[in-house]
């Protein structure tokens, strides 16, 4: 199997999700981490410490701590790293040529030393997605030039295989914690009913599949659970149309999920990955044609149509499908909590067993490829070895990752129950660099039909009237319409969603944001609306927060409707002065405020990184992540950089062009705001 250009199309894309990611991220630093920004990025990383660089690597791995030796604070050492893995990835993408293993490595390094500067607004699922495929990909590229990437090598199909392995990991976790954490609604299949209303950046989309009827959503959420249990084993299937069939199919609910949520770059880089279950036919059909007999393609037809035929009479079977007396399907699963835990043991390592066949033969193939295809002995030694030491590489990675996976199950949390204690203390380890990572989530929506939302207000009197504070992206006036934000990941917004799930105490940053709002920092003020700001001319007396249920409106409310219905239910957090002596006292103890002189940083570095700033600055971050991603993508159709490319790239470059310049123009004429072209529908 020839996976050379599928390796080099992954390898590209990964490229475009790092670019969109340290754009966005570049774009919120000074308002999340600056000197005046909600988090001071100096309040995570103590440069002052009276060790050797050494140690204080060992104690937080970044390169974040460099800032002090070149003459920079930590902020404009994070636009160093943003700036650079912006033009590296940028590269990447434009150029096969850069896509090698010392680029991504860089780029990876950039990458997780940013995300050690704290998980407050740090460290979500698609970023731990996005450092551990980074790593993936410096073994995967070509070591030293992009030549190595022209010509397909046996070790292509080894180097790619982590990436599947990957890929399988990350959606049959997400499958299994649906379920083995006993969610009420996962297990009534009714999950899905509450599931678009309840998400922290709902998507226009979100809204009209919410009213959609009650037996559809509750398919959905079967559909769902075999797409995420049982399609994956699939993944290693040795038939390609079986393979091919699981990549249309998991892309199909990718891109359900990005036109019903808001989650950044998480489902385009997980379609990233999806590209690794193809191969190089299927990118040029006119050569599997003429490889492929009428025989072999019929019984390879057969075997497809086979295999999900059963996985579709064990859907029926499981889960108790019927067509009612109303002609609609209803759904109920059959089986229980016990059941299915007694299962997943056994699966697990069934799917070990399964994986580590795959790996074995592929490793072994391209052993004897290496030693068989080669010319000239001294050649076929060099390959060999080479391909035993990507075997290798492999196979650590493989079974250190192995953890993840058998976590899964609840008796295998603690180190005395784990069947393999010396991969546990490995992976416990590594653990803190990221290049291995759990991925199941327990999000159970059981919260019932209404979200939870903070609204902070402003006030130059304590007796009111108050005003709101209206956030970009996040819900807040009822009357604005739903957006669409991905790939853009706004931080602060998303996390404003996952504080009103818990107090104030439990997000002690939020004191932090208030205190900002009560000076008017302008570096946290263009973290949120400026178009509605009530206080953009002085800063308000007063805050305080109340927290709100939130509903979406009903279908028959029409367009002339607000998008949401809330009701207050209470203070969130009480009323702040600027003078406020237990806020200041609290802002003091987290080292906020602080009394300590400003490090000095070099002029010339400082000219230059604030005149970036000032520049990007003008334009609207979805219009400069679009404009990048559209300029990159013109700059590969008109020079060609000596690599091979297919019809499908081409015609993937020009769909990506046109939504980007349909993007570019909603975002110029609406504010960013792209869910006001649905009102009309609604």
């Amino acid at each position: 199997m020839v996976v050379r250009y599928t390796r080099n199309l992954i390898l590209r894309g990964v490229c475009t999700i790092y670019l969109f990611a340290f754009l966005s991220l570049y774009t919120q630093i000074p308002g999340l981490f600056g000197e005046n920004g909600v988090l001071p990025a100096r309040t995570q990383l103590d440069l002052t410490l009276q060790a050797d660089l050494i140690q204080k690597i060992k104690q937080k791995p970044t390169l974040l701590w460099i800032a002090p030796y070149i003459g920079l604070n930590v902020e404009y050492m994070m636009d160093i790293l943003c700036l650079t893995g912006i033009c590296l990835s940028f590269m990447g993408f434009v150029s096969q040529t850069f896509c090698t293993a010392p680029i991504f490595m860089i780029i990876w390094e950039c990458y997780f030393s940013l995300c050690q500067i704290g998980p407050t607004f740090m460290w979500n699922l698609w970023d731990q997605l996005l450092s551990e495929i980074g790593f993936l990909c410096g073994i995967m590229a070509p070591v030293f030039s992009a030549e190595q990437a022209k010509v397909p090598t046996p070790t292509d199909a080894l180097s790619l295989w982590p990436v599947r392995w990957l890929l399988f990991r990350l959606i049959f976790s997400s499958g299994v914690s649906k379920l083995v954490t006993g969610c009420p609604q996962w297990w009534s299949l009714n999950a899905l009913t509450s599931y678009f209303e309840l998400q922290y950046i709902p998507a226009p989309m979100a809204w009209y599949a919410h009213h959609l009827p009650t037996w559809i959503l509750r398919m959905n959420a079967v559909v769902l659970n075999v797409l995420e249990l049982a399609v994956p084993f699939l993944f290693f299937f040795p038939n390609r149309k079986v393979r091919i069939t699981a990549f249309y199919l998991q892309v199909l609910l990718l891109l359900y999920t990005i036109a019903t949520g808001n989650y950044g770059f998480f489902n385009l880089l997980t379609i990233c990955l999806c590209v690794s279950l193809l191969d190089d036919q299927f990118f040029h059909k006119k050569t599997s044609k003429a490889a492929n007999p009428a025989l072999v393609d019929f019984v390879s037809t057969a075997t497809c149509i086979l295999v999900y035929g059963g996985i579709m009479y064990g859907t029926w079977v499981w889960y108790k499908l019927r067509v009612s007396d109303n002609r609609t399907i209803q759904a109920d699963i059959g089986f229980n909590q016990g059941q299915f835990n007694y299962a997943l043991y056994h699966v697990i390592f069934i799917a070990l067993y399964n994986e580590a066949w795959s790996f074995c033969s592929t490793a072994t193939i391209a052993v004897i490829n290496s030693y068989a295809n080669s010319k000239g002995l001294k050649k076929k030694i060099m390959n060999t070895l080479t391909s035993i030491f990507y075997s290798v590489v492999v196979c650590i990675a493989f079974a250190i990752s192995v953890v993840s996976l058998i976590n899964l199950h609840p008796s295998h949390n603690t180190t005395s129950e784990f069947p393999l204690v010396q991969l546990k203390q490995m992976y416990t380890n590594i653990e803190r660099i990221h290049i291995f990572n759990n991925y199941g989530s327990s999000y159970c929506p059981s919260r019932g039909n209404e979200r939870p939302e903070v609204i902070i207000e402003g006030s130059n009197n304590i007796g009111g009237p108050w005003y709101e504070y209206h956030f970009l992206y996040k819900p807040g006036n009822v009357n604005n319409s739903l957006t669409f934000v991905a790939p853009h990941h706004p931080r602060l917004d998303w996390q404003m969603g996952s504080a009103a799930q818990g107090t104030y105490h439990q997000n002690p940053w939020l004191m932090s944001l208030a205190y900002r709002l009560l000076t008017g920092q302008p570096e946290v003020l263009a973290l949120i609306d400026q178009a509605h700001n009530p206080f953009s001319k002085e800063p308000p007396k007063y805050v305080r927060a109340n927290r709100y249920h939130y509903r979406f409106s009903s279908w028959s409310s029409g367009s002339d409707r607000a998008w949401w219905t809330r009701e207050k239910v209470g203070e969130y957090f009480p009323i702040f002065s600027r003078d406020h002596t237990p806020l200041l006292e609290y802002l003091t103890k987290m080292k906020i405020l602080t009394d300590k002189p400003v490090p000095e940083v070099n002029e010339s570095f400082k000219f230059i990184l604030d005149s970036l700033r000032a520049v990007t600055a003008r334009f609207e971050v979805n219009l400069l992540l679009w404009g990048v991603i559209t300029a990159g993508c013109a700059i590969i159709i008109t020079v060609h950089d000596g690599v091979e490319t297919s019809r499908f790239e081409s015609g993937l470059l020009r769909w990506v062009i046109l939504v980007a310049g349909c993007a570019i123009v909603v975002t110029a004429f609406r504010g960013a705001n792209f869910g006001t072209i649905f009102n009309g529908i609604k």
